[in-house]
């Protein structure tokens, strides 16, 4: 044994990483080339002589040049064929169990006739998540394309002397409050809260984000009207400086398009509206602060009353404005358009076997 083969071997035998059977064939080499007996090394390690004495051997005659690799015929036998591997992944992909939407690892097993952690190591060598589901929803809008270049073009190339705001309604957030107390967090016990609560009314948040800095104009408003609307465009109006034109991204609700909100806009030049295409809320910057609203804010907020409500997500909006974090939008929209295409392709495939 060479000192380089040595200290090779020296690094396996001490590894916490390494494979078991190869810190133990190590060790047993080591042993061997101080000169300790194969019967010797084998009640240490906890194997057989003939074992030490073919690890020996296959030293000898090798190295280190094949070590790691399992000689072929050796090594565990597998428990399962190829072929109940294919049955397995083809029923995952193409069927469901009776009366079930999805299978499970229970489910799957018990109907091949193999353990659940056989099912289970099969789905994860190959990122089978049947217990998982993921929501979409490809536009038909017809101007798609020409409203997505539009909006993606002012995130990622604004234009000079203007203002890009997110705007958006979260609508009927509604003040509820829980019929019992809720009993702090303590050691080994998460928080806790009725499940049952308490309808006290609900309130219109009209919010506007500013791409460039993060800060949110916010009014909460009793009903989502035009008239309402138009009180949110006057208070957006009141708080950006003069000089500087609005460019307004919101969706296609019939509000943002009334009579009365046309005759506003063509009073007030500096605003510049642009719709979204339609099922395109992802587009819209200001969904998802809309969304850390709801989770630190209101899903587990306990509101006597409306103005409780308001001053809750009024304290939301002073923290965020205090510490504004801008939203930076990275995505091309030729990288959008490419991922689009594909879930038409995906879509209609899915279309056309049904």
């Amino acid at each position: 044994m060479s000192e380089g083969q040595r200290e090779t071997l020296v690094k396996v035998a001490r590894s916490q990483t390494a494979l078991h059977r190869e810190v133990v064939r190590a060790k047993a080499l080591l042993a061997a080339a101080d000169g300790v007996a194969n019967t010797r090394i084998a009640a240490d390690l906890g194997v057989s002589a003939v074992s030490v004495r073919a690890w020996r051997k296959r030293f000898e005659a090798e190295g280190l040049a094949k070590w790691g690799k399992v000689r072929a015929g050796r090594g565990r036998k597998p428990s399962i064929s190829e072929e109940q591997i294919a049955q397995i992944v083809d029923l995952t992909l193409h069927f469901r169990p009776d009366g079930q939407t999805h299978w499970s690892c229970r489910t799957m097993a018990t109907y091949v006739g193999v353990s659940p952690a056989t099912v289970q190591r099969i789905w994860d060598a190959r990122g089978l998540k049947p217990h998982r589901v993921e929501t979409f929803k490809l536009s038909n809008d017809p101007k798609f394309e020409d409203k997505l270049v539009d909006v993606v073009e002012l995130y990622l190339n604004p234009p000079d002397k203007a203002v890009v705001l997110c705007m958006d309604e979260k609508s009927q957030i509604q003040a509820l409050d829980r019929t019992q107390p809720s009993l702090p967090m303590v050691k080994g016990r998460a928080g806790t809260m009725t499940h049952d609560y308490k309808r006290n009314g609900t309130t219109t948040l009209f919010a506007a984000l500013d791409v460039a800095t993060g800060k949110v104009f916010g009014q909460c408003l009793p009903k989502h009207r035009h008239e309402e609307f138009l009180v949110f465009l006057r208070t957006i109006d009141a708080n950006v400086p003069k000089g500087l034109a609005v460019h307004l991204i919101l969706d296609n609700y019939a509000t943002h398009k009334h009579p009365d909100v046309a005759k506003w806009l063509a009073k007030h030049k500096r605003f510049h509206l642009h719709f979204t295409p339609t099922s395109s809320s992802w587009l819209n910057l200001v969904e998802r602060w809309f969304r850390q609203l709801t989770d630190k804010n209101i899903r587990r907020g306990s509101f006597p009353s409306v103005p409780d409500l308001i001053a809750s997500i009024e304290d939301s909006l002073r923290v965020n404005n205090d510490n504004p974090k801008p939203l930076v939008w990275t995505a091309t929209t030729e990288s959008i358009l490419e991922k689009v295409r594909r879930g038409r392709v995906a879509l209609d495939r899915v279309v056309s076997h049904s």
